[in-house]
């Protein structure tokens, strides 16, 4: 694997959990490949679960790591060719990446969506120039349209809890303040695709995602109906994406709560974390036997290290 940036980098995508699973099973299997290796992280957005769990991966195969925030480190970067950095653009990011190579075996962007403008988010113009211009392997740690790395946890989560082959999972939009991104909800269907899960997704009308990603999926307008007899509930929000990165509802009607959860099958709760309790989910849902959140959260570490295995490796 020279990059992972998608799942569509990865070969085998179910022989891609089990070996998860076994990495879990056995987290200091591996502590020797990643012996005088270090890993870059880069961070253009916040970060806890990302940040802390990506380390401790590279931790537990040996690795040494160094971190950077470019929300309030480092030189503002210019991503555009044969542009006049006469503006507050101090460095491009063809120096930046082949300086940041010397440095690092491999390098992890975590580089959000503006939610301005649809054309240029899906160009990921940040992640996709590190490609470009860097000489070692680039590692999505959340981009403008994937966040792959939870899309592996999340299989992982489902695959230690799931009580049939192909279980129903349910993605469902939930209220949130601000406008948020799709990465989340479009690497978590596309994983489930890859495991050909029966996925259900509910969302209010104007928020459906986008259709290239959603193709061949049902999607229900009504979430009550949508819940009954699902296994798991996974939540998050997302902007609307045709009228690109806008909030069109304020009110709790999607809130998730215990009577929602009753139409269920006994399902499990998911959320990638952070989560607005009592915005998105009450606390009665999120503090329950049936919340999988930390377990989620956890399981960040193992998928991590499996894909810096692969990459140091150069293995599928």
């Amino acid at each position: 694997m020279k990059n992972f940036i998608n799942i569509n980098d990865v070969k085998d995508y179910k022989s891609l959990i089990n070996e998860t699973i076994d990495i879990k099973n056995n987290p200091y299997k591996y502590n020797h490949i990643g012996k005088n290796k270090v890993l870059g992280l880069i961070f253009f957005n916040p970060s806890l679960r990302t940040r802390l769990s990506t380390q401790k991966a590279a931790l537990q195969l040996g690795m040494q790591t160094l971190n950077m925030n470019f929300i309030n480190e480092g030189w503002q970067l210019e991503f555009e060719d044969q542009v006049i950095m006469s503006g507050n653009k101090a460095e491009h990011i063809k120096e930046a990446a082949k300086v940041i190579s010397q440095y690092c075996d491999i390098i992890a962007i975590r580089a959000f969506a503006l939610l301005n403008n649809k054309e240029n988010d899906e160009k990921d113009l940040i992640l996709n120039s590190f490609v470009k211009h860097a000489t070692i392997p680039v590692l999505n740690m959340e981009s403008s349209i994937a966040h792959p790395l939870q899309g592996l946890a999340d299989a992982l989560t489902i695959e230690e809890n799931k009580n049939s082959i192909k279980p129903k999972i349910v993605l469902t939009w939930a209220p949130h303040p601000k406008a948020l991104p799709h990465a989340v909800a479009n690497s978590f269907i596309n994983m489930c695709k890859c495991n050909d899960y029966k996925l259900v997704i509910t969302n209010p009308k104007g928020y459906n995602l986008n259709n290239n990603i959603t193709k061949g999926l049902e999607i229900i307008h009504d979430q009550k109906e949508a819940f009954k007899n699902a296994d798991f509930i996974y939540t998050k929000n997302w902007s609307s994406y045709d009228s690109y990165g806008k909030v069109l509802i304020n009110d709790n009607s999607w809130l998730i709560n215990e009577d929602k959860m009753d139409l269920t099958n006994n399902a499990k709760f998911m959320h990638c974390l952070p989560v607005r309790r009592n915005v998105v989910v009450s606390d009665e849902v999120i503090d329950s036997n049936n919340s999988l959140v930390y377990q989620q959260a956890n399981n960040r570490t193992f998928a991590a290290q499996n894909i810096l295995k692969k990459l140091l490796s150069n293995e599928r």
